[in-house]
């Protein structure tokens, strides 16, 4: 048996779906945890580059069977469209997902509340994905969730969504918004319902099962660490624990199956929303913002740049319990003559650790730099690590050295190909 999970080691964006795609080839199960579609693994493959939300990225590979746990929250409506856009590319899934009966369903209120109240926040806005992630999981663990066995039952579906509805409009309209219509709602859900149902079962089973027969899984965590609501930058997080743990409350995999935990980092940090990013380039004449900025896959918003930042790394490879990291991005620093790489905080002149201070002193905190020499060179067609410029494997070194985990792999591309194994 071997489990293995990848982990995202910063605040998301980090390349896992990469990390997946190029791993899941030799499983028999990849599996989705947490999260809802405020996720964006992309994958670049022979058939195309695709955003994956949902569906775990390991669905390109015909005999790997893709599970959806039960942590998870899912908007059917993005599902449906995931899956539509698959079979438009080729991809027959048919037969190999299974959607957990106990995933709570993102609801149209949901989706209407988290955009009210970010607005009513103003300038105190989370920076969410507005696409009702917090309140389906503020519903789940207030016992007012809707599950697909909810929905499943036709009569159950009606008695609860009333309930929900009637609470939920007063907070709508309180809010400056229309309230929802019961019968619309109702009807649209229980056609997603039928839609789904063929790949709607009990998950606990076939996991427990394919552990018990050595089967091969691969687990992927939906953002990063660092958005985790106990351990990450509160309150500027998601809604959900984006732990390596989190595979057993959202899976029903034992934490002593886990044989491989391996997290994902981008060769430089960056960050998309609110919240403290310590490294983050501020001058818009830096030409190294320039080269850093990303747009991210969900949400189109750009993402905060910054240049790599061990200390939190440090911290997401501890909580994590990692075993490797899977470093990605490294072509992207091929242009720069230095690099800075943060190797600790300063706070008041004294030197401080992530776990010392909370978000509001974590935006406070001065990095301590170091000065990488830069490699000036194309890596994106180097597979062997000996073959990288020294530049580039003393800059890898480093990642190793200052986080006491090994780096087991090295992207320098988006393809799949294009990934170094050591």
């Amino acid at each position: 048996m071997s489990v293995s999970l990848v982990f995202g080691a910063q605040w998301g964006d980090e390349g896992k779906g990469k990390a997946i795609d190029f791993m899941a080839g030799q499983c028999d199960y990849s599996a989705r945890y947490n999260g809802g579609n405020n996720a964006g693994h992309t994958v670049v493959n022979q058939l195309g580059t695709f955003k994956m939300h949902l569906i775990p990225c390991g669905v390109f590979y015909p005999h790997t069977v893709c599970l959806m746990g039960n942590g998870m929250v899912i908007d059917p409506s993005v599902l449906l469209q995931e899956m539509d856009e698959l079979r438009a590319a080729g991809v027959n899934f048919d037969g190999r997902l299974c959607i957990s009966r106990r995933a709570h369903l993102i609801m149209p209120y949901h989706r209407v509340l988290d955009g009210l109240y970010e607005e009513a926040k103003g300038a105190g806005a989370t920076g969410t994905t507005r696409r009702g992630i917090g309140p389906a999981f503020a519903d789940k663990v207030s016992y007012n969730g809707l599950r697909w066995s909810d929905v499943a039952d036709a009569d159950l579906f009606a008695e609860k969504l009333r309930v929900q509805l009637t609470l939920k409009n007063k907070i709508i309209v309180a809010l400056g918004g229309q309230a929802l219509d019961f019968d619309h709602i109702y009807t649209v859900y229980r056609g997603y319902y039928e839609k789904l149902a063929p790949y709607i079962q009990e998950l606990f089973p076939l996991v427990q099962d394919g552990l018990a027969a050595g089967k091969t899984f691969l687990l992927e965590q939906a953002m990063g660490s660092l958005l985790d609501t106990d351990w990450g930058t509160y309150p500027f997080v998601t809604a959900s624990s984006t732990l390596a743990s989190a595979a057993t409350p959202g899976l029903g995999i034992p934490p002593r199956s886990l044989t491989r935990i391996i997290g994902t980092g981008k060769a430089y940090t960056t960050r998309v929303g609110g919240g403290p990013l310590p490294t983050e380039i501020l001058d818009p004449s830096d030409p190294a913002r320039a080269v850093l900025t990303e747009i991210a896959a969900t949400t189109g918003r750009t993402r905060r740049a910054g240049w790599l930042d061990l200390e939190v790394l440090r911290f997401t490879t501890q909580v994590n319990g990692a075993t490797d990291l899977f470093v990605t991005k490294l072509d992207v620093l091929s242009v720069f003559d230095q690099i800075k790489v943060c190797t600790g905080y300063e706070l008041d002149g004294k030197p401080v650790r992530y776990c010392d201070v909370d978000a509001y002193g974590l935006g406070k905190v001065t990095p301590v730099y170091r000065i990488m020499p830069g490699w000036k060179t194309d890596i994106t067609q180097v597979r062997a690590f000996e073959d990288l410029p020294v530049a580039a494997r003393d800059y890898i070194d480093l990642i190793e050295q200052e986080v006491k985990t090994p780096v087991s792999w090295v992207s320098v591309g988006a393809a799949r190909e294009s990934t170094i194994q050591r």
